[in-house]
């Protein structure tokens, strides 16, 4: 049970610290976050691990967290500001594609002890990053825009959930669809094939609905900065009902 435990707060101190950077750094911490977790999310998935007896990759949680991030983004500054933060995900994880694969060129001086953890690391088969890098972006633009479409039919605060589970999910399964179709269909047989999608999107669904309540936390933060210059801030589309006394 150890993996399952520590898998949960592993998830969550991953959201805790989305949220922290929010805190600290505002909208720059949000931007900075999205690099940093397209990066380390693709470091981890080389780790497998067995949890509630299935055998998955790490990355999950950091990956979702990823699409936290945008959704904030998308209900307090609006869809452009979300798409921008898609694009520098996507350029981060495409720069560190190229730079790692040129520094695994170089031949290891002799007395190297790194060049064999590296290639192991960053060493991918060509249709695993090709993988990463559609399914990446062709989920995160198509989670902004689902979002943004649900603000419009569920707009007020208390339907945020509705809005960032409603994206999040539909945007995951593409994800996983077009990740585990590049990388693995073929590879496997086709039976193989389905059960890697199935358990792999399963994780990710339990990671995604877990972080809704981080994201009305991060609704309830104020910045100075955005009080003194109000028009940085996505307005409410709508106002919560009037209830009778």
């Amino acid at each position: 049970m150890f993996n399952e435990i520590f898998g949960l707060a592993f998830v969550l101190i991953n959201f805790t610290l989305v949220l922290l950077m929010y805190r600290f750094f505002g909208k720059t911490g949000l931007f900075v976050w999205i690099g940093f977790s397209t990066v380390l999310a693709n470091l981890q998935v080389v780790k497998t691990i067995e949890i509630f007896g299935l055998t998955a990759t790490l990355g999950n949680a950091m990956y979702a967290s990823a699409f936290l991030v945008t959704d904030i983004l998308n209900e307090r500054y609006g869809k452009q500001e979300a798409k921008k933060a898609v694009w520098l995900g996507f350029f981060t994880l495409l720069a560190m594609t190229i730079i790692m694969q040129m520094v695994l060129m170089f031949n290891p001086h002799e007395t190297d002890f790194a060049h064999d953890a590296l290639s192991t690391i960053y060493g991918s088969l060509p249709r695993v990053a090709l993988g990463s890098l559609a399914a990446f972006m062709i989920s995160q633009l198509l989670d902004v825009h689902l979002f943004s479409w649900l603000r419009k039919k569920f707009p007020t605060d208390s339907q945020y959930w509705i809005r960032n589970n409603g994206s999040t999910l539909i945007s995951q399964f593409i994800d996983t669809l077009v990740f585990t179709s590049i990388a693995f269909l073929g590879a496997y047989e086709f039976n193989v094939w389905i059960e890697i999608f199935i358990t792999t999107y399963l994780l990710k669904f339990i990671v995604s609905v877990l972080d809704t309540p981080f994201g009305y936390i991060a609704k309830r933060f104020k910045f100075e900065e955005e009080q003194n210059h109000p028009s940085t801030v996505q307005p409410n589309l709508a106002v919560e009902p009037m209830k009778n006394v």
